[in-house]
Protein backbone atom coordinates (compact mmCIF):
# COMPACT_ATOMS: atom_id res chain seq x y z
CA UNK A 1 0.00 0.00 0.00
CA UNK A 2 1.40 3.37 -0.98
CA UNK A 3 2.11 5.80 1.81
CA UNK A 4 1.01 9.34 1.09
CA UNK A 5 3.59 11.94 2.01
CA UNK A 6 2.93 15.34 3.46
CA UNK A 7 3.37 17.04 0.08
CA UNK A 8 0.99 14.65 -1.72
CA UNK A 9 -1.55 15.03 1.00
CA UNK A 10 -1.40 18.78 0.73
CA UNK A 11 -1.85 18.69 -3.08
CA UNK A 12 -4.17 15.76 -3.80
CA UNK A 13 -5.51 14.66 -0.45
CA UNK A 14 -6.31 17.71 1.64
CA UNK A 15 -7.07 17.18 5.27
CA UNK A 16 -10.77 17.35 6.18
CA UNK A 17 -11.81 20.78 7.33
CA UNK A 18 -14.36 21.80 9.97
CA UNK A 19 -16.97 22.80 7.38
CA UNK A 20 -16.73 19.70 5.19
CA UNK A 21 -19.77 17.89 6.69
CA UNK A 22 -19.97 15.25 9.38
CA UNK A 23 -16.53 13.72 8.80
CA UNK A 24 -15.25 15.11 12.08
CA UNK A 25 -16.28 13.04 15.11
CA UNK A 26 -16.85 16.13 17.24
CA UNK A 27 -19.16 17.63 14.64
CA UNK A 28 -21.21 14.47 14.43
CA UNK A 29 -21.59 14.47 18.20
CA UNK A 30 -22.81 18.07 18.15
CA UNK A 31 -25.43 17.26 15.51
CA UNK A 32 -26.55 14.24 17.50
CA UNK A 33 -27.01 16.45 20.53
CA UNK A 34 -28.88 19.14 18.61
CA UNK A 35 -31.58 16.85 17.25
CA UNK A 36 -32.96 15.66 20.62
CA UNK A 37 -32.76 19.24 21.90
CA UNK A 38 -34.95 20.50 19.07
CA UNK A 39 -37.46 17.72 19.66
CA UNK A 40 -37.42 18.43 23.40
CA UNK A 41 -38.33 22.08 22.69
CA UNK A 42 -41.31 20.99 20.61
CA UNK A 43 -42.37 18.55 23.32
CA UNK A 44 -42.09 21.28 25.97
CA UNK A 45 -44.66 23.37 24.11
CA UNK A 46 -47.20 20.55 24.07
CA UNK A 47 -46.66 19.71 27.75
CA UNK A 48 -46.92 23.39 28.68
CA UNK A 49 -50.35 23.61 27.04
CA UNK A 50 -51.44 20.55 29.00
CA UNK A 51 -50.22 22.04 32.28
CA UNK A 52 -52.04 25.32 31.56
CA UNK A 53 -55.26 23.43 30.88
CA UNK A 54 -54.87 21.34 34.04
CA UNK A 55 -54.00 24.16 36.47
CA UNK A 56 -57.55 25.52 37.09
CA UNK A 57 -58.81 22.02 37.92
CA UNK A 58 -56.23 21.20 40.60
CA UNK A 59 -57.98 20.82 43.98
CA UNK A 60 -56.56 23.22 46.55
CA UNK A 61 -57.33 23.06 50.27
CA UNK A 62 -58.00 26.40 51.91
CA UNK A 63 -56.47 27.39 55.23
CA UNK A 64 -59.49 26.32 57.25
CA UNK A 65 -59.41 22.83 55.73
CA UNK A 66 -55.66 22.51 56.27
CA UNK A 67 -55.91 23.55 59.92
CA UNK A 68 -58.72 21.07 60.43
CA UNK A 69 -56.69 18.25 58.87
CA UNK A 70 -53.54 19.15 60.81
CA UNK A 71 -54.76 20.43 64.18
CA UNK A 72 -52.34 22.08 66.55
CA UNK A 73 -49.72 23.01 63.95
CA UNK A 74 -48.38 26.50 63.36
CA UNK A 75 -47.63 27.95 59.90
CA UNK A 76 -44.08 26.61 59.63
CA UNK A 77 -44.99 23.15 60.91
CA UNK A 78 -47.95 22.98 58.56
CA UNK A 79 -45.81 24.13 55.63
CA UNK A 80 -43.29 21.40 56.50
CA UNK A 81 -46.08 18.82 56.29
CA UNK A 82 -47.20 20.09 52.88
CA UNK A 83 -43.66 20.08 51.49
CA UNK A 84 -43.00 16.57 52.78
CA UNK A 85 -46.15 15.27 51.10
CA UNK A 86 -45.38 17.02 47.80
CA UNK A 87 -41.77 15.80 47.79
CA UNK A 88 -42.94 12.24 48.38
CA UNK A 89 -45.55 12.52 45.63
CA UNK A 90 -43.17 13.91 43.01
CA UNK A 91 -40.54 11.29 43.90
CA UNK A 92 -43.13 8.54 43.46
CA UNK A 93 -44.06 9.88 40.02
CA UNK A 94 -40.40 10.13 39.02
CA UNK A 95 -39.63 6.59 40.15
CA UNK A 96 -42.55 5.16 38.21
CA UNK A 97 -41.70 6.95 34.98
CA UNK A 98 -37.92 6.71 35.29
CA UNK A 99 -38.02 3.10 34.12
CA UNK A 100 -39.01 4.13 30.59
CA UNK A 101 -35.86 3.87 28.42
CA UNK A 102 -37.17 5.99 25.54
CA UNK A 103 -36.47 9.46 24.17
CA UNK A 104 -38.99 12.27 24.63
CA UNK A 105 -39.62 12.96 20.94
CA UNK A 106 -43.02 14.00 19.61
CA UNK A 107 -45.11 12.47 18.19
CA UNK A 108 -43.36 9.38 19.55
CA UNK A 109 -42.80 11.06 22.92
CA UNK A 110 -43.61 8.48 25.57
CA UNK A 111 -46.89 8.96 27.33
CA UNK A 112 -45.07 8.13 30.54
CA UNK A 113 -42.76 11.15 30.31
CA UNK A 114 -45.58 13.54 29.45
CA UNK A 115 -47.53 12.17 32.41
CA UNK A 116 -44.52 12.68 34.68
CA UNK A 117 -43.99 16.30 33.70
CA UNK A 118 -47.69 17.11 33.98
CA UNK A 119 -48.13 15.14 37.18
CA UNK A 120 -45.15 16.70 38.95
CA UNK A 121 -46.19 20.18 37.79
CA UNK A 122 -49.68 19.57 39.21
CA UNK A 123 -48.26 18.43 42.54
CA UNK A 124 -46.00 21.48 42.71
CA UNK A 125 -48.80 23.88 41.69
CA UNK A 126 -50.98 22.42 44.43
CA UNK A 127 -48.13 22.88 46.89
CA UNK A 128 -47.60 26.50 45.81
CA UNK A 129 -51.31 27.28 46.21
CA UNK A 130 -51.55 25.70 49.66
CA UNK A 131 -48.35 27.39 50.85
CA UNK A 132 -49.97 30.71 49.93
CA UNK A 133 -52.91 29.70 52.09
CA UNK A 134 -50.66 28.77 55.02
CA UNK A 135 -48.75 32.05 54.90
CA UNK A 136 -51.91 34.12 54.57
CA UNK A 137 -50.97 35.28 51.09
CA UNK A 138 -53.83 33.98 48.95
CA UNK A 139 -53.98 36.10 45.75
CA UNK A 140 -57.24 37.95 45.07
CA UNK A 141 -59.69 36.81 42.41
CA UNK A 142 -61.54 33.61 41.60
CA UNK A 143 -60.04 30.14 41.35
CA UNK A 144 -59.12 30.51 37.67
CA UNK A 145 -57.38 33.84 38.24
CA UNK A 146 -55.47 32.41 41.17
CA UNK A 147 -54.50 29.37 39.08
CA UNK A 148 -52.94 31.73 36.53
CA UNK A 149 -51.08 33.53 39.30
CA UNK A 150 -49.77 30.20 40.63
CA UNK A 151 -48.62 29.24 37.13
CA UNK A 152 -46.55 32.42 37.08
CA UNK A 153 -45.17 31.61 40.54
CA UNK A 154 -44.23 28.10 39.35
CA UNK A 155 -42.46 29.50 36.28
CA UNK A 156 -40.60 32.16 38.29
CA UNK A 157 -40.05 29.95 41.36
CA UNK A 158 -41.28 32.83 43.49
CA UNK A 159 -44.35 33.65 45.51
CA UNK A 160 -47.17 35.63 43.90
CA UNK A 161 -46.38 39.33 44.17
CA UNK A 162 -49.63 41.32 44.59
CA UNK A 163 -47.82 44.52 43.55
CA UNK A 164 -47.20 43.18 40.03
CA UNK A 165 -50.32 43.25 37.83
CA UNK A 166 -48.88 40.56 35.54
CA UNK A 167 -49.21 37.99 38.31
CA UNK A 168 -52.83 38.89 39.09
CA UNK A 169 -54.57 39.75 35.83
CA UNK A 170 -55.72 36.17 35.26
CA UNK A 171 -54.61 36.25 31.62
CA UNK A 172 -51.74 34.15 30.29
CA UNK A 173 -49.72 36.57 28.20
CA UNK A 174 -47.00 35.76 25.70
CA UNK A 175 -44.22 36.40 28.21
CA UNK A 176 -45.70 34.09 30.83
CA UNK A 177 -46.25 31.33 28.28
CA UNK A 178 -42.64 31.67 27.19
CA UNK A 179 -41.46 31.43 30.79
CA UNK A 180 -43.61 28.35 31.36
CA UNK A 181 -42.18 26.68 28.24
CA UNK A 182 -38.64 27.47 29.39
CA UNK A 183 -39.32 25.91 32.79
CA UNK A 184 -40.84 22.80 31.23
CA UNK A 185 -37.90 22.53 28.81
CA UNK A 186 -35.37 22.77 31.63
CA UNK A 187 -37.28 20.10 33.53
CA UNK A 188 -37.40 17.90 30.40
CA UNK A 189 -33.64 18.12 29.85
CA UNK A 190 -32.97 17.42 33.51
CA UNK A 191 -35.21 14.37 33.33
CA UNK A 192 -33.38 12.80 30.39
CA UNK A 193 -31.14 10.72 32.71
CA UNK A 194 -34.29 9.14 34.17
CA UNK A 195 -34.85 7.43 30.82
CA UNK A 196 -32.12 4.93 31.67
CA UNK A 197 -32.56 1.19 32.05
CA UNK A 198 -34.96 -0.01 34.71
CA UNK A 199 -34.05 0.69 38.37
CA UNK A 200 -31.21 3.03 37.39
CA UNK A 201 -33.70 5.39 35.74
CA UNK A 202 -36.25 4.87 38.50
CA UNK A 203 -33.76 5.82 41.21
CA UNK A 204 -32.57 8.86 39.25
CA UNK A 205 -36.13 9.97 38.55
CA UNK A 206 -37.13 9.80 42.20
CA UNK A 207 -33.98 11.61 43.34
CA UNK A 208 -34.21 14.39 40.77
CA UNK A 209 -37.92 15.07 41.32
CA UNK A 210 -37.44 15.05 45.08
CA UNK A 211 -34.62 17.57 44.81
CA UNK A 212 -36.45 19.83 42.36
CA UNK A 213 -39.67 19.95 44.38
CA UNK A 214 -37.82 20.62 47.65
CA UNK A 215 -35.76 23.38 46.02
CA UNK A 216 -38.92 25.00 44.61
CA UNK A 217 -40.63 24.84 48.02
CA UNK A 218 -37.67 26.49 49.74
CA UNK A 219 -37.68 29.41 47.32
CA UNK A 220 -41.45 29.89 47.52
CA UNK A 221 -41.45 29.77 51.33
CA UNK A 222 -38.56 32.20 51.59
CA UNK A 223 -40.47 34.64 49.39
CA UNK A 224 -43.80 34.20 51.20
CA UNK A 225 -42.30 34.78 54.64
CA UNK A 226 -41.63 38.40 53.65
CA UNK A 227 -45.37 38.96 53.11
CA UNK A 228 -46.73 36.59 55.72
CA UNK A 229 -50.01 37.55 57.44
CA UNK A 230 -50.92 36.17 60.85
CA UNK A 231 -53.89 33.81 60.80
CA UNK A 232 -55.74 35.92 63.38
CA UNK A 233 -55.62 38.91 61.02
CA UNK A 234 -57.13 37.04 58.05
CA UNK A 235 -60.74 37.49 57.06
CA UNK A 236 -62.75 34.27 56.62
CA UNK A 237 -63.11 33.20 52.99
CA UNK A 238 -65.72 31.00 51.37
CA UNK A 239 -64.21 27.75 50.06
CA UNK A 240 -64.19 27.27 46.30
CA UNK A 241 -64.18 24.03 44.39
CA UNK A 242 -61.87 23.62 41.37
CA UNK A 243 -63.34 24.14 37.94
CA UNK A 244 -64.18 21.16 35.78
CA UNK A 245 -64.82 21.07 32.02
CA UNK A 246 -68.55 20.64 32.59
CA UNK A 247 -68.74 23.60 34.96
CA UNK A 248 -68.99 21.54 38.12
CA UNK A 249 -66.50 21.34 40.95
CA UNK A 250 -64.62 18.44 42.41
CA UNK A 251 -61.16 16.93 42.56
CA UNK A 252 -59.54 15.97 39.30
CA UNK A 253 -56.19 15.91 37.53
CA UNK A 254 -52.87 14.33 38.50
CA UNK A 255 -52.61 16.26 41.76
CA UNK A 256 -55.94 14.90 42.94
CA UNK A 257 -54.60 11.37 42.90
CA UNK A 258 -51.34 12.27 44.68
CA UNK A 259 -51.05 11.14 48.26
CA UNK A 260 -52.21 13.84 50.64
CA UNK A 261 -49.62 14.72 53.26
Amino acid sequence: MKRVGREEQAEGHPRPQAGDGLDQPGQAVEVAKARPLGRARAAAGAVTDLIIATAPRIPVRDLETLRRQFPGLGPEELADKLVAGAVKGSATVGAGVGAAAMLPVPPAMPTELAAELTGVASIELKLIAELHEVYGARPPGNSRQRATAYLGAWADERGVDPTKPRTLNGVLGTQMRRELRQRVLKRTLRNLPTLAPFMIGAAAGAMMNRRETRHLAERIRRDLRRRQVNWEALEPTAPERPELPGGTGGPTGPAASAEEP
